[in-house]
């Protein structure tokens, strides 16, 4: 059976370089001050449906994105290494927006896009840790969910079946399409891009993104209607613009603390093999490493 399968991403700042800007005064993320990568956790979640592609010959993967116009390089992403379209959910309305109000725009974004069998996506985005988004987008679209999954094993006759890695072990549970999973980190990395697909999508462009481009390359798109991204407002997915943003998120950030660690010792080591052995074993001892 062939599937239409929905995958959420996010483009997200890379934590690995925060710096003291990158919070903004009134406690959202400055995402202007960090350098921009696909979601970990979603790069697992899309090869989980580009393998239920090949698995299933028909079956389509559709990326949905939420974000700034630069959001559209995370389709992009996804085009590299084998979904067939995507979707950008972009409007200055949605800046701000909390976990609610991020379920609420992917689910009216979901509702747009129509007939679907299965939604996938990370188990939760590094710049919040709260893995609530996944859970909140079934909930308002009243399908059933699965979360923590690891590998989904099968798809017969409308069931699909799943192996969920918990923290005391694993399980293996079954559910009824339509349905949402959420998979984690310990899932299999997603495919690199495809030198194919680079070739073929290289120049795909949101509406935003081709208002800079010349009439070469406007012509250049009207000849194939693939590298045409589509990009969606708050008014395009008949979205409430009062549940949407700073206007319908409730989790408000009241204060902002930079923490600085500091060593409170340090110890100095030639090239001996005695002295690394000696530190091994101290790090192993008091569980630092091991």
């Amino acid at each position: 059976m062939s599937l239409k399968i929905i995958v959420l991403a996010k483009q997200v700042p890379d934590t690995r370089n925060v710096g003291k800007d990158a919070m903004k005064a009134d406690g959202t993320v400055n995402r202007a001050a960090l350098p921009a990568i696909f979601n970990p956790e979603d790069l697992n979640a899309l090869e989980q449906a580009l393998r239920l592609k090949d698995q299933h010959p028909g079956s389509t993967v559709t990326l949905l994105t939420m974000g700034p116009p630069r959001a559209s390089e995370i389709i992009r992403e996804g085009l590299f290494r084998g979904a067939d379209d995507g979707y950008l959910l972009t409007d200055r309305v949605f800046a701000g927006a909390d976990t609610l109000a991020t379920s609420y725009a992917l689910h009216m974004a979901v509702k747009k896009i129509g007939d679907f069998d299965i939604i996938i996506s990370g188990r939760q985005a590094i710049d919040g840790d709260t893995a609530q988004v996944g859970p909140q987008v079934a909930e308002k679209l009243g399908i059933s969910q699965i979360t923590y999954a690891e590998e989904i094993l099968s798809v017969e006759n409308k069931i699909i079946t799943v192996k969920r890695r918990l923290e005391r072990g694993v399980e293996v549970v079954s559910g009824k399409l339509p349905l949402l999973i959420t998979v984690n980190s310990s899932a299999a990395d997603c495919r690199p891009r495809n030198a194919k697909l680079i070739q073929k999508y290289k120049h795909a462009k949101t509406f935003s993104e081709k208002q800079t481009e010349g009439s070469d390359y406007t012509n250049l798109c009207d000849s194939r209607p693939y590298l045409n991204l589509a990009e969606w407002s708050a008014a395009d997915v008949n979205a409430d613009p009062q549940q949407c943003g700073l206007s319908g998120s409730p989790t408000k950030v009241k204060k902002i603390e930079n923490v600085v660690f500091q060593a409170k010792e340090s110890k100095t080591l030639d090239s001996s093999d005695t002295q690394i052995e000696e530190l091994i074993v101290e790090l192993i001892t008091n569980h630092t490493i091991g």
